[in-house]
């Protein structure tokens, strides 16, 4: 898998003092790592490929925080990507109850400390690659279950032709049953 195929970590601020900070602190991942320095860049990140997770500033000239945020929930195919504010804005409640509000996972003020932000990072980094197993899985459960169905429909139709062959039909038909319950039982 490369890097372009791996799902990334986007960091959005104007600053570049912090941009270098949080690259730093997250290099360590050895994840893909794509900066954007206003809103509007992170929408354009957002739509040419996939990430784990964003850490968004919320004071940024233009499109703030709160309004990226907004329109990254607002898209089915960013809506589910998580995203933790970090903000130097003074520890506010009604800028951290926004932030949740606006569909964060997390919030932190700057400074924050490194360990933690590496800890929760990876915790959506390591999420967003089990949801990836999950759906590979669920994929080839689907393919099975499909092939399943199209040879117990080929195995009753071979029956309707040529009832000869009963006694061997029978047991290939039970045979694929049971494979189609224990398909069925995967996909639940």
């Amino acid at each position: 898998m490369t890097a372009d195929d791996r799902a990334g970590i986007l960091l959005v601020d104007d600053m570049e003092d912090n941009l270098i900070a949080l690259e730093a602190v997250l290099g360590s991942l050895n994840e893909p790592i794509v900066r954007a320095r206003s809103g509007e860049e992170a929408m354009k990140a957002l739509l040419r490929r996939r990430f784990a997770v964003v850490l968004l500033d919320i004071r940024m000239p233009g499109m703030d925080g709160f309004e990226t945020a907004a329109n990254i929930k607002r898209l089915d195919q960013t809506k589910d990507v998580p995203i933790i504010f970090l903000t130097g804005a003074e520890e506010d409640a009604g800028y951290t109850f926004r932030g949740y509000a606006t569909g964060a996972a997390d919030y932190l003020t700057k400074p924050f400390d490194p360990w933690v932000l590496r800890a929760k990072v990876n915790v959506f980094l390591e999420l967003h690659r089990k949801n990836q197993q999950l759906q590979e899985l669920l994929a080839r459960e689907q393919a099975d279950f499909g092939e399943l169905r199209r040879r117990l429909a080929v195995m009753e139709d071979r029956l309707a032709e040529d009832p000869v062959d009963v006694a061997t039909l029978r047991k290939e038909a039970r045979e694929l049953q049971r494979l189609l319950s224990r398909a069925e039982r995967s996909n639940r």
